[in-house]
C-alpha cells in the first residue's frame, strides 16, 4: 500500500490553512482554554479532509524467468549425426523446461553472418542479440547446443557481462578423428621460372598420429608427387612457377576412412605468375613494310626482351666489298639456335627463307625446341611459296600447313572462321562479327594444303589465313600473309593488329586465359561462377564437389561463341571442385582460413572454462547421453550435482492499482461529524 495526497484546493492555500489552524490550536492549548484538545483534533480533521489522503493498493504477480537456448546451426553441425542429435536435444530440453511454470524458453538459432566470407560459429554474439529485450534480472541462464567449436567465447565471466549460468550440450562423438591441412605461408606473386616456397602444416585432431602422413601435391591440375608431412610440424614445398597468370597449387592430405570430415583435407594456394622478361627472337628474312609493325609491337612492351635480326646481306650477294668495310654484324647463328635457343620464350620467323644463313641442322634444333615446349610463329609472304621456303627444311614436320607453291593475289577482308569465333585468340576481336568485318582489306595470301590444328581466320575463297596448332609440348602459329602492316598504317580504317598479334604471342606462350579448352571456377562472396571455354558447339554439365563432399550437376549456358558459364549461390563454405572430363577447376567459397574449417572435431574443452566460472556445466548429448535434469535455484547457488542450474527471478509485474480516498464519502463525513459533535458536547458542559 502507498499513501498519497490529492488536495481539493491549491496546495499553497492548503498550507496556509494548516498554518492558521496550527496557530489557533497552539494558542488555545497555551492559554488552557476549555475544549482546546478537541478543537485541535477538529481543525486537523478539516485540514486532512481538504488534503484528501488517498491509499493506493498495487496488485502484482511474479514474472517468469527466461531461459535462452542457443542452437548452433553452423556448417560443422551438418557433419555426421550432429543435426539429428541437435534436434533431439532441443526437443527434450524444451519438454523439460515446459514442466516448470516459472520458466519461459527462448530459442535462438545461430547460422552465422550470411554475408560473411569468413564463416565462424559466434554463439555468444547470437545470445547477446537474442536477449537484447530481456532485463538481465529476468534471465535464468543460457544453454548452448553445439559441437563445441565456438569461436567467440569470452575470456571471463566479467567479459560476458551476464551473471547467469552458461551450459553447453555438446553434439558429436568424443572419439571423433579429423585430419586437416592448412597453408601457413604462401606467396601471392612469383616470377615464372623461379622457385617459391609454400609452407603448410598437417594437423590431426582427436587422437595422436602414429607417424608422417602422405600429402599429394598438384599444380594446375597436374600431379607433382607425394610428400611426407609430420603432423603438427611445418613442411615446405618448393615450386618453380610454371606459367604466367593464375597458378593453383593444391595440397591434399590422405583421407582417413573414420574421420569426421574430408572437407578440410585439401588446401589451395594461388600464385600469380609474372614473367619477368619475355625473351623473343625475331628474325626478318628481308626488309619489308610489315617488319616495323612486329618490331613496334614487341618493343612497346616493357616486359619483352627483343632480339631482332634482319637479313640484309644474304650469302649469295657477293659484290666484292671487303668484310672489314661492311657496317653489318654477323648473324650469330650458333649462339642463338644452338647454345641459347632454350632461353627464348618465342621465336618469330618474319618472311624468312632458307638462303643458307642457317645450316640445315639448325632447323632440326628449332623443331626440337618446339617439341620440348617452345613457341614458334611463322609470319609468311611470297617467300613461303618459293623453292627456298622453310617448308622444305627439317622444320616442315612442325608446320601446321604445307604451301602449294601458289599465291592468292586479290583483295579480301580477313574473316573469322567458325573456329575463330570460338577461339579466345580471335573471338573478341573488335569488328570481327560484322559482315564485312569492320577493318581494312589485305591483298595476298599464301595458298596451303594439309592443314592441321585450328584455322581461326580465313582469306579469299575461304582459304586459311591464320592457323594455330600444338606440336609435342610446344605450339606453332602460321600467319599466311605479310600484309598485317596495312592495319597498322590505317588503310581503309585499319584493324586490330595489336590485339591480334599480342594474343597470338601470348597463346603461343601458353597464357591460361587464352586456352581453347579450359574450365575455370571463381567465387565472389557466396556465389560460385563456372566458365567453360570450348571449341565445341555445346558444353556438358559440370560436376561440382561441394565442401561437404556432396556432388551436384551444374548446367552451363552459352554466353558467347565458345564460352559457356553459370553461377550458383552456395550456403557451404570451403573448397569446391568443378570437373568436366579431364578438366578440373578449384574455387574457394569464403576465406581460405575461415575459423569454421580450422577444426571440426566435437569438443567439450572450449566451453568448459566459461561454464565452470558461471556455475554452469558442459555435457555430451550424443549416443545414450540424455539432456541432464533441470534444477531451479536462487542466486548464488553453485552445487549443481550434475544438473542444469537455472536461476529463478524475484521480479514481479504490476497487474493493477486500486485507490481508496481516506476522507471522502461516508468515512470522511463521519469523522468530521464526530469531531464537531465532540466540540459541541464539551462546550455544552
Amino acid at each position: 500500500m502507498n499513501l498519497s495526497f490529492a488536495p481539493f484546493i491549491p496546495l499553497p492555500l492548503l498550507i496556509g490553512l494548516a498554518v492558521v489552524a496550527a496557530l489557533l490550536a497552539g494558542w488555545a492549548l497555551f492559554v488552557r482554554q476549555r475544549g482546546s484538545v478537541i478543537r485541535a483534533i477538529a481543525l486537523a480533521a478539516l485540514v486532512l479532509a481538504l488534503a484528501n489522503p488517498v491509499a493506493s493498493f498495487e496488485e502484482r504477480a511474479p514474472v517468469k524467468s527466461v531461459v535462452a537456448v542457443v542452437v548452433d546451426r553452423s556448417q560443422s553441425q551438418d557433419l555426421g549425426d550432429r543435426t539429428d542429435q541437435t534436434d533431439k536435444a532441443l526437443t527434450e530440453l524444451k519438454a523439460r523446461l515446459d514442466r516448470f511454470p516459472d520458466f519461459d524458453t527462448r530459442i535462438i538459432e545461430s547460422r552465422g553472418d550470411p554475408d560473411s566470407d569468413s564463416p565462424s560459429t559466434d554463439l555468444f554474439e547470437a545470445l547477446s542479440t537474442g536477449i537484447r529485450d530481456i532485463p538481465t534480472s529476468r534471465l535464468a541462464g543460457a544453454v548452448m547446443i553445439t559441437d563445441g567449436q565456438v569461436h567467440d567465447v569470452p575470456a571471463s565471466a566479467e567479459a560476458l557481462g551476464l551473471d547467469v549460468p552458461v551450459h553447453g550440450l555438446i553434439t558429436g562423438d568424443e572419439n571423433e578423428l579429423d585430419r586437416r591441412i592448412e597453408i601457413v605461408r604462401a606467396p601471392r606473386f612469383g616470377i615464372v621460372g623461379e622457385d617459391q616456397d609454400i609452407v603448410y602444416r598437417v594437423m590431426v585432431d582427436g587422437r595422436p598420429s602414429s607417424g608422417p602422413l602422405p600429402v599429394t601435391i598438384r599444380v594446375n591440375g597436374e600431379d607433382r608427387g607425394i610428400a611426407d608431412a609430420v603432423p603438427g610440424e611445418e613442411s615446405t614445398y618448393t615450386l618453380e612457377v610454371p606459367r604466367g597468370g593464375n597458378n593453383i597449387v593444391e595440397l591434399a592430405v590422405e583421407e582417413e576412412p573414420s574421420e569426421v570430415s574430408t572437407a578440410n583435407n585439401r588446401a589451395v594456394a594461388r600464385i600469380e605468375g609474372i614473367r619477368e622478361n619475355l625473351r623473343v627472337l625475331l628474325v626478318s628474312g628481308e626488309p619489308h613494310s610489315g617488319e616495323r609493325a612486329w618490331r613496334n609491337l614487341l618493343k612497346s612492351d616493357a616486359s619483352v626482351d627483343l632480339v631482332h635480326f634482319t637479313i640484309l646481306r644474304p650469302p649469295e650477294k657477293q659484290d666484292g666489298t671487303p668484310i672489314t668495310e661492311l657496317s653489318l654484324i654477323a648473324f650469330p647463328t650458333r649462339e642463338l639456335f644452338v647454345e641459347k635457343i632454350e632461353e627464348f620464350d618465342l621465336i618469330i620467323f618474319d618472311r624468312y627463307q632458307n638462303r643458307g644463313v642457317l645450316p640445315v641442322l639448325y632447323y632440326d634444333y628449332i623443331a626440337q625446341y618446339v617439341e620440348n615446349g617452345g613457341a614458334l610463329l611463322i609470319a609468311s609472304g611470297p617467300e613461303m611459296s618459293g623453292i627456298e621456303s622453310i617448308a622444305q627444311t627439317p622444320l616442315a614436320p612442325v608446320l601446321p600447313a604445307f604451301p602449294t607453291g601458289n599465291m592468292d593475289v586479290e583483295g579480301f577482308y580477313p574473316r573469322l572462321t567458325d573456329a575463330g569465333r570460338r577461339h579466345p585468340v580471335t573471338r573478341e576481336l573488335p569488328g570481327g562479327l560484322q559482315e564485312p568485318p569492320a577493318w581494312g582489306r589485305w591483298f595476298r595470301s599464301v595458298a596451303v594444303q594439309s592443314v592441321a590444328g585450328d584455322t581461326v581466320m580465313k582469306a579469299a575463297n575461304d582459304a586459311p589465313l591464320l592457323i594455330l596448332n600444338r606440336h609435342g609440348e610446344g605450339r606453332v602459329a602460321m600467319l599466311l600473309s605479310d600484309q598485317g602492316w596495312l592495319w597498322a598504317r590505317g588503310f581503309e580504317g585499319g584493324g586490330p593488329h595489336v590485339a591480334l598479334y599480342r594474343r597470338i604471342a601470348h597463346w603461343l606462350m601458353k597464357e591460361p586465359s587464352l586456352e581453347e579448352e579450359a574450365l575455370r571456377a571463381s567465387a565472389s562472396g557466396r556465389t560460385l561462377r563456372v566458365e567453360r571455354q570450348t571449341m565445341a558447339d555445346t558444353a556438358n554439365p559440370v560436376t561440382l564437389t561441394l565442401p561437404s563432399g556432396a556432388t551436384r550437376q551444374l548446367a552451363l549456358q552459352s554466353e558467347s561463341d565458345g564460352l559457356f558459364a553459370a553461377e550458383l549461390p552456395l550456403d557451404e563454405f570451403g573448397l569446391v571442385e568443378a570437373r568436366d572430363g579431364d578438366l578440373t577447376a578449384l574455387a574457394h567459397i569464403g576465406a581460405i582460413d575461415a575459423p569454421e574449417f580450422r577444426a571440426t572435431v566435437s569438443t567439450t574443452e572450449v566451453l568448459r572454462p566459461i561454464a565452470e566460472e558461471t556455475g554452469g556445466m558442459v555435457a555430451r548429448v550424443s549416443g545414450d547421453n540424455a539432456v541432464p535434469q533441470i534444477l531451479p535455484v536462487r542466486s548464488g547457488f553453485r552445487d549443481s550435482g550434475g544438473r542444469l542450474t537455472l536461476r529463478t527471478s524475484s521480479e514481479t509485474v504490476l497487474l493493477g492499482v486500486r485507490s481508496v480516498p481516506l476522507f471522502a464519502g461516508f468515512l470522511g463525513l463521519m469523522l468530521m461529524i464526530l469531531a464537531l459533535g465532540a466540540t459541541w458536547f464539551r462546550e455544552g458542559r
